[in-house]
């Protein structure tokens, strides 16, 4: 029962933090692109909005079990994407807070690294993957 509880709850807070994400950036989605054209990316909308519905589809894999690992895969490489681009060592001198938003990236993508192999657990996880179980 333990182990069960845990693996949903976190989930439920996998699903949060990518949901808080993706309302944040519909709520604000020209602040968005104004912070990742000032990261330098172009097509600055674009890529906001390609973000956001990322963010939902993880959300929903996240919630549902489906693609589980597939999704904690590409959610790692997107949070690792995440810190170097808007974290890394080139915003440390400006802000040495930086340096720890850079850091919690790491610890989120061990997180989601666990959550990969292990997979959604038992208990309400639709069982839809793409990837081997091997």
């Amino acid at each position: 029962m333990g182990k069960t509880a845990a693996i949903l709850l976190a989930r439920l807070i996998f699903a949060g933090v990518f949901a808080m994400a993706a309302i944040f950036k519909f709520a604000g989605m020209a602040d968005t692109a104004a912070y990742i054209s000032a990261a330098g990316f172009p097509f600055a909308l674009a890529l906001a909005w390609i973000a956001a519905f990322f963010e939902v589809g993880l959300v929903l894999a996240f919630l549902s079990g489906a693609f589980f690992s597939e999704a904690a895969l590409l959610a790692g490489a997107y949070v690792i994407f995440l810190a170097f681009a808007f974290h890394g060592p080139s915003h440390w001198q400006s802000n040495q807070a930086e340096f720890g938003f850079f850091v919690d990236h790491f610890t989120f993508l061990a997180g989601l690294l666990y959550a990969a192999v292990h997979g959604p657990g038992e208990v309400l996880a639709v069982r839809k993957t793409i990837m081997s179980s091997r």
